[in-house]
């Protein structure tokens, strides 16, 4: 944990939750458990049942705004980590379960990383993903094409198999340096 701690406050990073236990900024602790369902059907949890770390981001399919960028990113940190030796599980949270269906993500996932999980529920469902990583929503308005935009949540949450928050990764930072905070976690002792 010590490493880890020393990486992230190297990136900036030292007044973000570095465990789960840790507070959020605006109290209690980020992260819970949650029941959604993936492309393909199958209801799943926080608990990732390949047993792999998991990169977990909210979002929308058709976002223009920060998901075109931090998706992306996550698939090329998914495929460093992997070369490194260290298999990781990327997931997008839907925010709008009447954009983001189960059929939309089958396609949309696949189109980000081959292993990419897309998630999705019912209003009450997400709402309660959100509320246990404290991410807020908000549509701010209509595209021309009539599609719905938002202001979300922006930050990559790095979780172990379990489903635990380890740290919040800013899309901002490059993958080089996301790969070097993720490694830290990962080859912490106890990790």
């Amino acid at each position: 944990m010590r490493r880890a701690a020393a990486l992230a406050m190297s990136a900036g990073l030292a007044c973000l939750p570095l465990a789960v236990t840790a507070e959020a900024p605006f109290g209690g602790a980020i992260g819970g458990s949650f029941e959604l369902t993936d492309q393909t059907g199958t209801m799943r949890s926080e608990v990732n049942p390949d047993g792999h770390p998991q990169l977990l981001f909210f979002g929308y399919s058709e976002c223009q705004g920060i998901c075109s960028h931090a998706l992306p990113t996550m698939a090329q940190l998914t495929d460093r980590l992997a070369e490194e030796g260290h298999p990781v599980t990327p997931v997008l949270i839907a925010i709008d379960p009447e954009l983001d269906t189960v059929d939309r993500l089958a396609t949309a996932a696949p189109e980000i990383h081959p292993d990419f999980v897309g998630l999705t529920g019912t209003p009450e469902e997400l709402e309660a993903a959100r509320a246990a990583f404290q991410v807020e929503i908000e549509k701010l308005f209509e595209d021309p094409a009539g599609r719905p935009v938002y202001a979300h949540g922006s930050f990559i949450y790095l979780l172990d198999a379990e489903g635990a928050v380890q740290t919040l990764l800013p899309p901002v930072l490059s993958v080089e340096r996301m790969t070097e905070i993720a490694l830290g976690y990962f080859e912490a002792p106890g990790s």
